[in-house]
C-alpha cells in the first residue's frame, strides 16, 4: 500500500461519502477528511458558488490541487468529491491506495439528494442529469476502486461495515 490515507472513498454526489468517512474514522480510530470541505474552507465560498462564478474548469483545477494535498498529507479516511475522478492525474495518484467506490442507483440518488439541494450539475432535469453523469463516470469510479460497496437500501452504519469487510480492516 502507498503511504497516505487508510481508506479513500469515491462515488457520486449524495452517496454518503462524508457520513461514511466519519463513521469509518471513528471505528478505525483515526481522523477523516473531505476534499469538498477543504475546498470550501480554502476558497471561502460554496462549491455551487465556485461553479457559478468561475465555471467548472476552475473548480476542477482547485479540486485537483485539494485532492493531491489530501492524498499526500492525510493518513486517515478521505472522502473525495464526486467529480474528482474525472482528472487523469488524480486517477493516477489513487493507484496503490485502498479506494472504495460507494455506488447507488438513480432512484436512491433522487431520494437522497432531494433534488432541491444546491447541486450545480443537477440544476435542470436532475434525474436525467444524474443518469448522464453516472454513465460518464461509473467506469472511472470502477477503474480506481479496490472495492465497490453498493449503498442502496443500507444505513450509513451498514455501509461503513461493508467497507471494513470489503477491505478486511479491523476496528480500533
Amino acid at each position: 500500500m502507498t503511504a497516505g490515507p487508510l481508506v479513500v472513498l469515491v462515488g457520486p454526489m449524495g452517496v454518503g461519502k462524508t457520513t461514511v468517512a466519519a463513521l469509518l474514522a471513528e471505528r478505525l480510530g483515526c481522523a477523516y477528511r473531505d476534499t469538498d470541505d477543504d475546498i470550501v474552507a480554502e476558497q471561502g465560498r460554496t462549491i455551487a458558488d465556485i461553479f457559478v462564478d468561475d465555471g467548472e474548469p476552475v473548480f476542477r483545477a482547485v479540486e485537483k490541487s485539494a485532492v493531491g494535498r489530501a492524498l499526500a498529507g492525510h493518513d486517515g479516511v478521505l472522502a473525495l468529491g464526486g467529480g474528482s475522478i474525472l482528472d487523469e492525474d488524480t486517477r493516477a495518484l489513487l493507484t496503490g491506495h485502498r479506494v472504495v467506490y460507494l455506488s447507488m442507483e438513480v432512484d436512491e440518488a433522487v431520494q437522497r439528494t432531494g433534488l432541491n439541494v444546491a447541486r450545480p450539475l443537477l440544476a435542470v432535469n436532475p434525474r436525467r442529469q444524474w443518469r448522464d453523469l453516472m454513465e460518464a463516470r461509473r467506469h472511472l469510479y470502477t477503474e480506481v476502486a479496490s472495492a465497490v460497496v453498493p449503498t442502496d437500501g443500507r444505513t450509513p452504519e451498514e455501509v461503513a461495515q461493508a467497507v471494513l469487510d470489503a477491505l478486511e480492516l479491523k476496528e480500533a
